[in-house]
């Protein structure tokens, strides 16, 4: 079975982690979003691709919720001495290894395609691992200033990281994006798999950069009955993150109904929590197969068992 994943943060990394204990690492391929990618001292820093291969590499901090495991931060804690202006950002010691190569390997050319590959082999990822797009997209987020009212521009890690997503959002764009392509292999992936899967992600950030790439969402589309998506809305609230921020910005309900309708046209089968069931006759009635299971990945095994239960949908 050939298996393609599209790929955004620490929700589609945990479940992923799950995916690869079902089914064997080379026969999954994970489109990952590059969106959320940020400057940072000089630094090209891609947090979803290295998310989600940390997770499959077996190096993300769990207990911290981010970045690497066994990781240090005296680099960070020496430029905020400094006065370093992005020094909001925390990069840890052994993640600026990664940003360093990375940065490097763009300046002399290379292309992100080529980036993520070369990072993933360090890890030891078995599964095949690809940027939607090469080219620059970048995710801003039109909001207000809670504190004056003044309109702000954010980058999304200036929203989330920096100001703590505290500010009301009053839209979502994706620059660059009309004008970017998919990267070489993205859509022959695609139109080849088994099983198309939308991890339990963020639907406008995480997975909506992805499906905006020209193509993309098309491709998916034709997919339609092969397309399992998990819902990352849980009992009206998010797993993690903050797309119960952003949701309502781009008219979606926070529920595991919203979370649905933002792949409106894609979904063969959608997954949705225990806590949730009332909601299958109303997603049931747009055409889509609804599956009621225990959603909350707590552990491996929990990924697992998860995995399990999107396999079996395309039975």
């Amino acid at each position: 079975m050939k298996i393609v994943a599209l790929a955004g943060g620490i929700g589609a990394g945990k479940f992923l982690r799950g995916m690869v204990r079902v089914a064997p690492p080379d026969a999954l391929t994970v489109i990952l979003n590059v969106a959320d990618d940020v400057v940072v001292h000089g630094l090209h820093v891609s947090p979803d691709p290295d998310s989600v291969t940390y997770w499959l590499g077996d190096a993300f901090d769990r207990e911290r919720g981010w970045g690497r495991r066994d990781e240090t931060f005296r680099a960070t804690e020496e430029l905020r001495a400094f006065g370093a202006p992005d020094a909001w950002f925390n990069l840890g010691d052994l993640d600026l290894a990664t940003h360093v190569l990375r940065s490097a390997m763009l300046r002399e050319g290379a292309t992100m395609s080529e980036v993520v590959t070369r990072v993933a082999a360090r890890f030891g990822v078995g599964a095949r691992l690809m940027p939607v797009t090469d080219d620059r997209v970048e995710t801003r987020i039109d909001a207000v200033d809670a504190r004056s009212g003044d309109r702000l521009d954010l980058s999304f890690q200036e929203y989330w990281v920096r100001r703590g997503a505290v500010d009301p959002v009053k839209g979502v764009r994706f620059v660059g994006v009309t004008d970017s392509r998919p990267a070489p292999g993205v859509l022959e992936a695609i139109g080849d798999a088994d099983l198309v899967v939308l991890p339990p992600s963020n639907p406008v950030v995480s997975l909506g950069p992805i499906l905006a790439v020209p193509g993309v969402r098309a491709a998916v589309g034709e997919r339609r009955p092969a397309v399992v998506g998990v819902s990352g809305i849980v009992g009206g609230a998010p797993l993690a993150g903050m797309a119960d921020k952003l949701m309502p910005a781009v008219g979606l309900e926070v529920t595991a109904a919203g979370a649905a309708a933002a792949y409106d046209g894609l979904l063969g089968s959608w997954v949705i929590d225990q806590r949730d069931r009332e909601l299958a006759g109303r997603i049931e009635a747009t055409g889509v197969r609804v599956i009621v299971t225990d959603t909350v990945m707590r552990d491996d095994d929990a990924a697992e068992r998860l995995s399990s239960v999107v396999l079996d949908a395309t039975i």
